[in-house]
């Protein structure tokens, strides 16, 4: 059995030429151009490269790194923390965050801004307002990135790690404050209500790092509320080691439950020293340098090929995401890219373009129409091109397309 069957379709295709007749007995060449699949990456870095603020080598390396990042994904995640996108009330990063959209969108990239409401990275102006004015600005908030950037980001982490939001004790901020008044369901339901009224075509997820039963009854309790959760978001930073195929199993399984469609949407694997065991919050390993190593290279690529063939076998995934490309930008300035911060490759990105662009790709097909114009096409769902001569269309291959009419 084709454990991958179920992300591949069928599709007749019906060719006619500009006068309406069928192209009888005609040679074309079919090939795809894009995975219905989101394989995705963040890499902030994205956006002060595309505003034009590196220069010298910094700007050539990742000018170049830049090159593999659009060779191998279609899908990315840009920054929308509040406390960065506005450190100043009323002067949102909003042109800044749009271009880096358009540059991304204009190759063919599907977008996901990250987050919308998180207690961390948030805006300190927020603490000089009371809770009801906490809550007005934060859904106001929403409603301006989601109206604003409709058209080119139309999917949304709407609230990050909610799980732990009204117990958050590190430091004081307006977002857990407001969590802790309205509780949890409470706060859910206005973010993706504003959400939803400001962009009704946007698709909005929860998203947290919290894999345990908590998130699980969280997200049940929000369904019985009438939330309408388009997709769930589970994080999988893997600093302290690969979580292996048991426990990567028992998450799917126990989210599957819901049968909504699952993102893993911030994914990370170590090519380093791995983070010690005892650390409970990441955050506050702080190591003097944390440098990539040829072994661990080598255990972050194979172990990242285990995981996504685990995930693209699994029916519910809908996307998965690396957090962050580049070591030179990474979060906790671990050594979990793809580029190492000297600019040198590592072997899990061949490894992983093996499979996304080789494995999990068809190949270009040469065929020839009936009598009656038509040819069936099979294939990974997802966007293809078909060639006759010197003329070209595009279509869809997806389980919803049995009949597809194109002229030539």
């Amino acid at each position: 059995m084709d454990r991958y069957e179920h992300r591949k379709s069928q599709v007749l295709l019906k060719i006619t030429a500009a006068d309406g007749k069928p192209l009888k007995n005609v040679e074309i060449t079919v090939r795809q151009t894009k995975h219905k699949f989101l394989f995705g990456c963040a890499e902030f870095s994205i956006v002060p490269f595309v505003n034009g603020e590196f220069s010298g080598g910094l700007r050539e390396k990742t000018e170049m790194a830049f090159e593999k990042f659009v060779g191998l994904f279609n899908f990315a995640t840009l920054p929308f923390y509040w406390g960065r996108f506005e450190p100043v009330r009323g002067k949102p990063d909003t042109q800044r965050l749009k271009k880096a959209a358009e540059w991304l969108k204009n190759g063919g990239f599907v977008l996901k801004g990250h987050p919308l409401c998180w207690h961390t990275v948030t805006a300190d102006w927020l603490l000089e307002l009371t809770n009801d004015q906490i809550l007005e600005a934060q859904l106001m908030r929403i409603k301006r990135e989601a109206s604003d950037f409709a058209g080119l980001i139309d999917m949304w982490d709407v609230i990050n790690e909610v799980v732990i939001m009204p117990n958050f004790n590190k430091y004081d901020n307006g977002i857990t404050r407001i969590c802790r008044q309205y509780g949890r369901i409470g706060l859910v339901k206005m973010v993706f209500d504003a959400a939803r009224e400001a962009n009704p075509k946007s698709i909005l997820l929860i998203n947290d790092y919290v894999v345990s039963d908590a998130y699980e009854i969280l997200i049940e309790a929000l369904l019985d509320a009438g939330v309408k959760i388009d997709a769930i978001g589970i994080q999988s930073h893997m600093h302290q080691g690969f979580w292996g195929v048991e426990k990567t199993q028992e998450v799917l399984e126990r989210f599957s439950r819901f049968g909504l469609p699952l993102h893993f949407t911030e994914v990370t694997l170590i090519s380093g020293k791995l983070m010690p065991p005892h650390i409970k919050d990441l955050n506050d390993y702080k190591p003097e340098s944390w440098p990539s190593t040829p072994e661990g290279e080598e255990r972050q690529a194979m172990e990242a090929k285990l995981f996504y063939k685990m995930l693209f076998a699994h029916p519910l995934v809908e996307a998965i995401t690396w957090w962050n490309f580049i070591d030179t930008f990474a979060w906790l300035g671990a050594p979990a890219g793809f580029i190492t911060k000297d600019g040198r490759v590592k072997p899990i990105y061949s490894t992983l373009y093996q499979l996304i662009k080789k494995e999990w790709w068809t190949d270009t097909q040469r065929l020839i129409t009936d009598e009656n114009g038509t040819v069936k096409v099979s294939g990974f769902m997802g966007e293809y091109e078909v060639v006759c001569k010197d003329k070209k269309a595009n279509f869809v291959l997806d389980r919803a397309n049995k009949v597809v009419e194109i002229t030539l």
